[in-house]
């Protein structure tokens, strides 16, 4: 069998020619090595501990789980368990809620498989304007690109598709997918997936549309369906432009011309010494001069030159048109017409809006998106005197953002004269004091590395920490029943809120975040929308050579099936006082996980152990 890197490899390579047809994917499925790398991926993931409509989850998998799991494939039998449905809230505080579909182990797994393969078909031909569940990609790569590309914009069209994860065509879908991949039995498999259905309150609903928010291989589905609309604007950009560039502003061309005569002026009563009229001249050009600042250089309104630009992230899309409010009006209807009748998505009209470029923000990803005008100057690293802001993009953090975390976090309450005030967070007065400080440096910091970006996010930043700071002082005072003033004189150190603990390693310290936020211009890594790895330190070996090691890390036996044990917070044995025996090979190895043969997994469950 050859190494999944080979494999992934070879179909990236050929991904690169447009008219390429993949063939004998299925095939693929029937590698073990696969699944040993889709079982590296999901471990990381502590979700995998949540069980699915089986009653199964990671915890106990075993080769022979691989080896079932082939053989249903090969003999084409096998067939999803449907998604067992849960529901979370939405981040917009409407009260409404966003179904999620948590599908069974073993269903991840092969969808993991199912991800790879299609990555790997897939992800060198999408557009570099979709932003959403991409490698290097993230909500700050687009912002950065709309700061890029959007200058000089004088609308702005917000996208907004109606349901667009519950209202995925299927057929549409199969129908990409076989644009480039002639494999029935690999098709047929994803159909399986797409129809699989979903349990709620165990009740059984069938799924004709739509592809599960929850599912492994649910997002890629979705970058695949909406690179046709990415396809579709990247042709529509190039028809829509218009002009090479645009037409000087008469004014500017008046002033500018009445500068240089009164410059050339200048200098031929300077040759002629006639100082009275040289300086009359040299005031009357640096007035004029002046005045050009606040002019133009070329007409805004010219209608001969048109652009567009386009930025997606997930089904939230930022359209800036250089053009008129008619143009902008007709990219719209185009959209809809697009939408509507080549992928079966409705736009919705009410949400979908048309906004004046640099009189009203457009909302994109949580950010306030807004075109700068104005005749403030600048001077440049060559010493010329330039409006360098006029058309530039400004990005900021809107006030509901942070005020909304501190409603969520229950850390702000109305006073009686309708005035907010911090609030002590009672939820928390019997964790540690480490946990405590831990937690509110967490979300504050949380919020300023989504908002870096903004130019007001100094601000913004330095009011939730204060509300922060003071609920965190009322919490530690609700705690221990003393007022505020004592727990500060308490845990103050050198003007920080810092609490002592111990380690085996001695005395250590932590401290409240340090309020300085600064405003971040470029960032080089964009990783925020990867899962944060909050796991434990361990070796580099993979949970899948444990598998393979076939060796008990508790009783040593050899040459045994090997059934991986998990455990989602390592932290909850270590603060345990009877450990087991078990328990205590995890803590003081460090680990989350450990390799048990059949017996001693069934006592692990038994409590033996």
């Amino acid at each position: 069998m050859q190494s999944p890197i080979v494999v992934l490899s070879n179909l990236q390579k050929q991904s690169q020619k447009p008219d390429y047809k993949f063939r004998r994917l299925y095939r693929n499925l029937y590698n073990p090595e696969f699944y040993f790398a889709a079982y590296d991926n999901l471990s990381k993931n502590d979700g995998v501990l949540t069980m699915g409509v089986d009653k199964r989850s990671i915890d106990g998998f075993s080769i022979n789980d691989i080896e079932k799991l082939i053989e249903t494939l090969k003999e084409r039998s096998y067939q999803p368990f449907p998604s067992k449905r849960v529901y979370i809230p939405k981040k917009k505080k409407n009260g409404k809620k966003r179904p999620l579909g948590l599908p069974s182990f073993t269903d991840k797994l092969v969808q993991e498989v199912i991800r790879m393969i299609l990555e790997a078909i897939y992800e060198p031909t999408f557009s570099a304007s979709s932003h959403a569940y991409r490698k290097k990609k993230s909500c700050h790569t687009a912002l950065q690109e709309v700061q890029r590309t959007f200058t000089g914009s004088k609308w702005f069209i917000e996208g907004d598709i109606k349901g667009f994860f519950d209202n995925i065509n299927h057929h549409t879908l199969i129908g990409i997918l076989r644009k480039r991949i002639e494999d029935e039995a690999f098709i047929e498999l994803v159909w399986k997936f797409l129809r699989a259905g979903y349990m709620e309150e165990w009740q059984f609903h069938n799924t004709f549309s739509g592809a599960p928010q929850g599912g492994i291989v649910s997002p890629l589905l979705s970058n695949i369906y909406l690179n046709e609309l990415d396809q579709y604007m990247k042709g529509f950009i190039e028809q829509f432009k218009q002009g090479k560039r645009r037409k000087k502003n008469p004014e500017h061309v008046r002033k500018y011309t009445l500068m240089r005569t009164a410059f050339r002026k200048y200098k031929m009563a300077i040759e002629n010494k006639h100082h009275d009229e040289a300086q009359q001249q040299l005031q009357k050009a640096q007035e004029v001069k002046k005045e050009l600042r606040s002019i133009s250089y070329s007409n805004p309104m010219d209608s001969t030159y048109k652009r567009l630009t386009y930025v997606r992230y997930a089904d939230d899309f930022l359209i800036g048109v250089i053009g008129s409010k008619e143009d902008a009006r007709k990219v719209k209807e185009a959209l809809t017409n697009y939408l509507m009748k080549e992928l079966q998505l409705e736009l919705s009209q009410e949400k979908t809006l048309i906004t004046h470029a640099s009189e009203k923000y457009a909302s994109f990803l949580g950010y306030q998106i807004r075109i700068f005008t104005g005749s403030q100057y600048r001077t440049d690293a060559l010493g010329r005197v330039c409006r360098y802001l006029n058309g530039k993009v400004q990005l900021k953090m809107p006030h509901e953002a942070w005020v909304n975390k501190l409603k969520k976090y229950q850390a702000i309450r109305m006073s009686a004269d309708g005035t907010w005030m911090p609030k002590e967070r009672a939820y928390f007065i019997h964790n540690e004091d480490l946990e405590i400080v831990a937690q509110y440096n967490s979300e504050i910091r949380g919020l300023y590395n989504y908002y870096q970006l903004a130019e007001n996010v100094s601000n913004h930043m330095h009011r939730f920490a204060y509300f922060m700071y003071y609920s965190m002082l009322r919490t530690f005072a609700s705690k221990y029943r003393v007022a505020t003033k004592k727990i500060r004189k308490r845990y103050e150190k050198n003007k920080r809120f810092t609490v002592t603990y111990h380690t085996a390693r001695g005395e250590r310290q932590i401290s409240f975040i340090d309020r300085s936020f600064p405003r971040q211009r470029n960032l080089k890594e964009a990783n925020l929308d990867l899962i944060p790895n909050t796991r434990y330190v361990q070796s580099a070996t993979k949970l899948s050579d444990r598998i393979k090691a076939e060796q008990c890390e508790l009783c040593g036996k050899d040459n045994t099936v090997i059934h991986m044990h998990h455990v989602k917070r390592l932290k909850d044995i270590k603060n345990k006082p009877n450990k087991s025996s078990l328990e205590k090979r995890m803590v003081a190895r460090n680990r989350k996980t450990i390799a048990l043969c059949k017996d001693c997994h069934v006592k692990r469950h038994k409590g033996e152990v």
